[in-house]
């Protein structure tokens, strides 16, 4: 079993609890196929970036899934299918994850190459005493 991204865009001209049936027939879809959800989230009503089908708000939901690879392709079919849904994307997650340790080891690797940098002058020289800003601002006057 594969770990999945899956957002979900549902159009605005349903009210909260239609939207919310919807990705419940959906997330019926994903258990029956024998996926385990591991997120299921509602991000509710949001603004869409740019207009799609001439709507510019959405429902989103977020579902986080553990499932084979078909069952995935079948879910996202039935999302294409719908009316009511603008917009789907479900995306492999443990790919991502892979790729992201991957790119983290490789910049940690080279952080421990490259030598240590110096202290920067422009810190030291604020640190010391003499270089205060009440000092520089005022220079002494004579009274004559």
């Amino acid at each position: 079993m594969r770990l999945y991204d899956i957002v979900v865009l549902v159009t605005p001209d349903l009210n909260e609890e239609d939207a919310a049936k919807l990705t419940a027939d959906h997330r019926k879809i994903l258990a029956d196929g024998g996926a385990t959800l591991v997120k299921d989230e509602s991000w509710g009503r949001r603004r869409l970036a740019f207009p799609i089908e001439r709507k510019r708000e959405a429902y989103y939901h977020h579902f986080q899934v553990s499932a084979e690879p078909a069952l995935i392709a079948e879910t996202e079919r039935r999302l294409r299918l719908s009316d009511q849904v603008l917009r789907h994307l479900a995306v492999r997650a443990d790919e991502e994850q892979k790729r992201s340790a991957k790119m983290a080891e490789r910049i940690r690797k080279k952080a421990a190459k490259r030598p240590p940098r110096p202290a920067s002058t422009m810190a030291a020289a604020a640190a010391s005493p003499a270089g205060s800003p009440s000092e520089a601002q005022e220079p002494e006057r004579s009274e004559s």
